[in-house]
């Protein structure tokens, strides 16, 4: 017989946990709260002296010669992708496993994007695939450092060297990343990361850009700011109103004051907050790791920022689909995430490109599979421990009683 305890609350049993555990949520302390409030008081709100430190702080962190804070990491690959001078006609190569804003943005341009499969062990984009891509019409690849993990650079490097092609990555998922040494934004042309809610760094909203470039930096920050010259924001100091001028049609991508001050000091202790991820990273790895579940691959020579922990059902051997396994932990009071349904599934992208089912493999043997489980600074050892009781409960319980 069956032991209550060891039934799924999907099937009627008791959940692991009495109250719900968010997915992703924040780690914000009284610092954040009173850098916040005095930036309030200040009267400051928008762009202004918080935001340019921020800058400079980010800049020092990533190894980066120039930063530019953004209201989004969209906004910085968009601005990326214009200030490189792509446009109708060029064709720019990333990965279909990312969240959709990464291949809006060259759409956006006027550009196309071609999707390069990705390597089902690090699902990040295979450079050898990339390579498979490259035609006349392409301009720039754009890799994505998915759940935090960097792509294999130096390939990536060599096509864009040997082709004359821009590398503009996508590192929403990596700010404390490095590849075998280097820092990820301080490597390809133009970096840009994400500081939305879930992030490692929470702003509720909010991006920036790493480039090594003078030229590109101060082209994004002018277009960011409607297009304005340089250092518009400071036309209401106390060193006097100044005048403006409109070089370009520009977009409204800056930061706010408001934002840099949530993120100064969580920046600070941005490398407590890894070492508290990690914790959590090497606790799940240990205790489920089975032929019912594969936990993210371990490697070396890259530091990965434990963004996602990303589990990948085994559906034959789990006696259940990863939706089920989603819905179950959800009725255990656990939330849950799916990162990603495969970019070319989705119906804009099928029917604008033509992409179908089969047009690449690994991607969609992730997204039939993957599943990310709570991974934060802001929950606790206890947390762990009851998502880790959630998921043996199912996968203990489905194994034995098949649901497909």
């Amino acid at each position: 017989m069956t032991n209550i305890s060891d039934i799924p609350a999907l099937e009627g049993g008791v959940p692991v946990r009495d109250d719900f555990l968010v997915f992703g949520s924040p780690l914000i302390d009284d610092e954040d709260i009173n850098e916040v409030v005095d930036t309030l008081r200040s009267g400051w709100l928008s762009t202004g002296p918080k935001t340019q430190r921020f800058e400079d702080m980010f800049a020092d962190y990533a190894n980066a010669k120039y930063a530019l804070a953004l209201n989004s990491c969209t906004a910085g690959l968009h601005l990326a992708l214009i200030v490189l001078g792509i446009g109708p006609g060029d064709e720019v190569i990333t990965s279909p496993m990312t969240f959709t804003a990464t291949a809006n943005v060259i759409v956006h341009t006027g550009a196309t994007p071609v999707f390069a499969d990705i390597d089902r062990r690090t699902m990040n984009i295979d450079p050898e695939a990339v390579a498979r891509k490259i035609t006349p019409k392409t301009k720039a690849i754009m890799p994505v450092h998915f759940a935090g993990r960097p792509c294999d650079m130096d390939p990536i490097l060599e096509l864009a060297h040997e082709h004359n092609l821009f590398i503009i990555e996508d590192a929403a998922h990596a700010i404390e990343a490095v590849y075998k040494g280097r820092k990820i934004g301080s490597i390809g042309d133009i970096t840009s990361f994400s500081f939305y809610v879930t992030k490692n760094l929470a702003m509720g909203e909010g991006g920036i850009v790493t480039t090594g470039s003078k030229e590109l930096c101060e082209q994004m920050r002018i277009r960011s700011l409607h297009g304005m010259s340089k250092n518009a924001w400071k036309r209401y100091t106390d060193k006097g109103f100044q005048l403006y001028d409109t070089l370009m049609p520009g977009f409204k991508y800056n930061m706010m004051d408001i934002q840099a001050a949530l993120g100064i000091h969580q920046f600070e202790r941005i490398g407590k907050l890894l070492d508290v991820r990690d914790r959590h990273w090497r606790r799940y790895s240990d205790a489920l790791a089975s032929e019912f579940i594969t936990v993210p691959l371990e490697q070396d020579n890259i530091r990965h920022a434990r963004h996602l922990y990303t589990l990948l059902i085994n559906p034959d051997a789990a006696g259940i689909n990863r939706d089920t396994f989603a819905a179950a932990l959800q009725a255990e009071n656990i939330g849950v995430g799916i990162h990603f349904i495969s970019l070319h599934l989705h119906s804009y992208y099928s029917k604008t490109f033509g992409y179908s089912i089969g047009d690449f493999p690994e991607a969609e043997f992730i997204s039939e599979r993957t599943i990310s489980i709570p991974m934060s600074a802001g929950i606790t050892d206890s947390d762990v421990e009851d998502v880790i009781e959630a998921v043996r409960k199912i996968v203990g319980y489905y194994s034995k009683h098949r649901r497909l």
